[in-house]
């Protein structure tokens, strides 16, 4: 063998060798890139980015369920960068998602805030962004599903609701042709038809009221309301009301109060609240009407000496058609809608309902709203506080106004 092909033969043994070593580190590379990477909690380039401008909570958490990174609103769901991932449904996912699966998706229910605050429904997306990484997204669906079955309700109760008068009417009408001949049964019907199609038109009424408290957004006539004309004219309003049942309306409490709303609205919450007292109340008793000033807050409690409602019935009474004492709603000529309305109207200014009852003692329905400072224009005045000669004052009395005694309010 000459050295030319000996010089071939080792350049070809080398290029054998030097191969083999290369891919042999290029092999051990890639296997030490995988293991890292396997092992490895660092977050992609990117991510954080990512997550700080997302609207939704967001989460990155590694395989041993721990919070690495999250997007802002992720902390109202108790979750804390560097935390452990508390909710079982959630590592679920995440071992599904390590167990070969792509990504995951389902909805399950979450704190959200501080107790007693109610599990919020969340719809729920894991996906992997790396071999011990699983993003988290978080999609609050609550007030969708809130609305959605609030719709559903709403249909099927207006539904059942409108059939009786509808139906009476119906029914009415017939009667009426088939009592043409007898006029004193055509007066006996066309009273009851006027009845029904009277509690027909209310109950409509009240329907499209709640129907647009429920979907407005804003307030349509926002501005400074004095209570004491929100209050005088709901007494107003049920005056022929309350002089039919015998019971008196008596309005006490601080005066020249103001808050920030809609006087009409706030007009009907409150007219609301005392013709409901003034139905549940007995002959010649007294609806109290009482406004106070606690902690900024413009308190108008409604009370009555009535039947009262049971402990079991106070937490659904502000529900759509939910009447506690259904016969007696019937004879009064109830809707059901009252109450809701009043919650929604005071929920739409920022407020609250409370509700105090007890069976045979009467309840008390107090309307919580925000004070706000009284117009410049209707402050009081300073007083002169230079003194003054003391003069004479005529000794006659004016009468009363009829309107102040029937609702029994004093200077």
């Amino acid at each position: 063998m000459d050295s030319l092909q000996l010089a071939l033969l080792a350049l070809l043994a080398g290029i054998v060798i030097g191969g083999s070593l290369a891919a042999l580190v290029v092999t051990s590379l890639r296997v030490r890139d995988r293991a890292r990477a396997e092992t490895s909690r660092e977050i992609p380039e990117g991510v954080r980015e990512v997550l700080q401008g997302m609207d939704d909570a967001a989460l990155v958490v590694d395989a041993s369920f721990t919070v690495l990174a999250l997007s802002p609103s992720a902390a109202s769901f108790n979750f804390a960068r560097g935390g452990s991932l508390a909710s079982e449904e959630l590592r679920d996912a995440i071992r599904a998602i390590r167990g070969g699966q792509s990504s995951w998706s389902g909805s399950l229910r979450l704190q959200r805030g501080a107790p007693p605050a109610e599990p919020r429904l969340v719809a729920a997306r894991a996906t992997r962004i790396s071999p011990r990484l699983t993003l988290l997204v978080l999609h609050d669906i609550t007030e969708r599903e809130r609305v959605e079955q609030m719709r559903r309700d709403f249909v099927a109760n207006t539904s059942h609701e409108l059939k009786t008068p509808v139906g009476a009417v119906s029914l009415l009408a017939e009667a009426i042709e088939s009592a043409a001949d007898d006029p004193p049964q055509v007066r006996i019907f066309a009273t009851r038809l006027s009845a029904e199609a009277s509690r027909l038109a209310q109950l409509t009424s009240r329907i499209l009221n709640l129907s647009r408290l429920q979907a407005s957004d804003e307030l349509t006539d926002e501005r400074d309301v004095a209570i004491d004309e929100v209050v005088a004219s709901a007494v107003d309003a049920n005056a022929i009301l309350a002089d039919s049942a015998g019971v008196s309306v008596v309005r006490g409490g601080e005066r020249g109060l103001y808050v920030r709303g809609d006087a009409q609205v706030l007009g009907e919450a409150v007219g609301n609240l005392i013709a409901n007292a003034i139905a549940y109340s007995p002959r010649g008793s007294k609806v109290g009407v009482g406004i106070t000033l606690t902690d900024a807050v413009v308190e108008i409690a409604v009370t009555d000496r009535g039947i009262g409602i049971a402990e079991g019935d106070q937490e659904r009474v502000f529900e759509r058609f939910y009447r506690a004492d259904p016969a007696r709603a019937r004879r009064t000529g109830g809707t059901g809608l009252g109450l809701a309305i009043v919650k929604h109207a005071v929920q739409r200014h920022g407020g609250e309902v409370r509700l105090w009852s007890r069976p045979g003692r009467g309840s008390t329905f107090t309307i919580r709203l925000p004070a706000v400072d009284a117009p410049v224009d209707d402050r009081p005045e300073r007083p002169d506080r230079r003194p003054k000669r003391a003069r004479k004052v005529a000794t006659t009395v004016p009468a009363a106004s009829p309107s102040r005694i029937e609702n029994g309010d004093t200077a």
